[in-house]
C-alpha cells in the first residue's frame, strides 16, 4: 500500500510512518523542513532497511506547494492512505488574537487537508478504494479556554471530514476523523510524563494502523481518544 503522511518528520507523522512501514508499505512523507525528513528517514531505514520511503519538503499552507506535492506522489501512484496530520497549534482568543493568527491556523490546519485531498481524490474515486484520516483534534468537539482560531481551525476540518464521509462512501473510500486529547508529541517540550498523565504517540498510531485494516465493509468513522485523567 501507498501511505502518505503530512507533518510525517516528527511526533504522530513520524511514529505512524514507522508503524506502516515495519508492516511493509510505502511511505510518503511530507514537512516543511528536508533535514528533519532525511533524519526520519534514516530512523525508519535503521529499523527496517527494506522499508520504502519518500520525501518531498513543501509549506503546505500553500495551495502551489500543495498541489506540486500531491503530482509528486501520483506519479508514484494512487495513494491507498492519506493521514492528513500537518498542523500547528497556538494559543489564543478569537476576539483578541492578531490578525494574522486566523489565517496563518487555518492555512495549514484546515487547507492543506482540503487542497491535498481534494487534488487526490480523482485517482482514489477513479480506483473506488481508499481510506482518508484527518488528525482533527478534541479542539474540533467543542470550545475551550485559549483555543481561538486553532480549535476554528479544526472545527473546519472536521466539518470537512463529515462532508468527505457522506459523499464518498459510494466509491469505496472510508474517511475517519480522529480527535486527540493531549499527546506526549515535541508541542510539550520538557514535559514531565513520569505520571502517565497524558498519551503516548503509540497510542493514536495503533488506533488508526487497526482502523485501516478492517474489512473493505466496515469503516471506523470517529476516533475519540483523550488521557485517562481527562483533558489538560
Amino acid at each position: 500500500m501507498i501511505v502518505i503522511i503530512t507533518g510525517g518528520s516528527r511526533g504522530i507523522g513520524k511514529a505512524t510512518a514507522i508503524k506502516f512501514a515495519s508492516a511493509g508499505h510505502r511511505v510518503i512523507l511530507c514537512s516543511r523542513n528536508m533535514d528533519s525528513l532525511l533524519h526520519a528517514k534514516k530512523e525508519i531505514d535503521n529499523q527496517f532497511p527494506n522499508a520504502q520511503v519518500d520525501l518531498f519538503a513543501a509549506d503546505l499552507s500553500q495551495k502551489a506547494a500543495v498541489q506540486k506535492f500531491a503530482a509528486f506522489c501520483l506519479e508514484i501512484g494512487t495513494p491507498d492512505i492519506l493521514i492528513n496530520n500537518a498542523g500547528i497549534y497556538t494559543p489564543g482568543n478569537c476576539m483578541d488574537e492578531p490578525d494574522e493568527a486566523m489565517e496563518k491556523l487555518m492555512g495549514i490546519n484546515f487547507y492543506s487537508a482540503y487542497h491535498l485531498t481534494r487534488a487526490l481524490l480523482p485517482s482514489m474515486m477513479s480506483k473506488k478504494t481508499g481510506h482518508i484520516f484527518n488528525m482533527c483534534s478534541i479542539a474540533s468537539l467543542k470550545a475551550y479556554e485559549g483555543g481561538g482560531g486553532y480549535s476554528v481551525s479544526k472545527f473546519a476540518l472536521n466539518g470537512f471530514t463529515q462532508n468527505l464521509r457522506h459523499e464518498l462512501k459510494t466509491y469505496g473510500i472510508k474517511v475517519t476523523a480522529v480527535f486527540l486529547g493531549a499527546v506526549l508529541t515535541d508541542t510539550w517540550g520538557g514535559f514531565d510524563n513520569s505520571n502517565n498523565r497524558i498519551m503516548e504517540t503509540s497510542d493514536i498510531v495503533e488506533m488508526m494502523f487497526t482502523s485501516a485494516h478492517l474489512s473493505i465493509q466496515a469503516v471506523v468513522e470517529e476516533i475519540v481518544i483523550r488521557p485517562q485523567l481527562g483533558d489538560l
